[in-house]
C-alpha cells in the first residue's frame, strides 16, 4: 500500500482535458493545493500519454510531472492479476483493452481510486472510479 492519499490518474483524464484545450498538469497542480491528494501514475499511463504528444516541450513537461508523481510499479503479482481479470471478464463477455486492465490491476493492488473519464473501468469489479476529485 502506498502511503499518503494517492489517486491514480488515468491517461484518459490527461488526453480528454488536452482535447478540451485545458492544461491537465496545471489543473492537477492547482488541485493539489486545494485537496490532500498525491497524484500517482504507472508505466502504462506514462506510455499512453507520452506517445501521443507531438510537441516535444509538452512531452517534456509530462515527463517531468510523471517523474515526480507517485509511481505504482507493476510487479509479477500485478500481471497475474491482469491475466486473471482479463480471463474472468472475457468469460462474462466483457472484453476490455489490456491497457485498461493493467491500469486497474495497479489501482486494485495498491487500493487507490482511478481518476478517469474512461467508462471501461466501471466494468472492473473492485475498482473505485472518480471522474472528479472528491472534496
Amino acid at each position: 500500500m502506498i502511503p499518503g492519499n494517492p489517486i491514480l490518474v488515468d491517461s484518459s483524464f490527461y488526453i480528454t482535458l488536452l482535447q478540451a484545450k485545458v492544461d491537465p498538469l496545471a489543473w492537477l497542480e492547482s488541485s493539489s493545493g486545494l485537496y490532500d491528494y498525491d497524484f500517482a501514475t504507472c508505466g502504462i499511463v506514462w506510455m499512453e500519454v507520452l506517445r501521443g504528444r507531438s510537441d516535444p516541450r509538452l512531452r517534456d513537461r509530462f515527463e517531468r510531472f510523471f517523474q515526480t508523481a507517485v509511481f505504482i510499479n507493476q510487479s509479477p503479482v500485478t500481471w497475474e492479476r491482469v491475466a486473471r481479470l482479463t480471463w474472468e471478464l472475457d468469460r462474462k463477455g466483457v472484453v476490455l483493452p489490456a491497457t485498461d486492465l493493467a491500469i486497474a490491476a495497479c489501482a486494485l493492488e495498491q487500493d487507490v481510486p482511478i481518476l478517469t473519464f474512461d467508462k471501461h473501468f466501471r466494468a472492473i469489479p473492485g475498482v473505485v472510479v472518480l471522474d472528479s476529485l472528491p472534496q
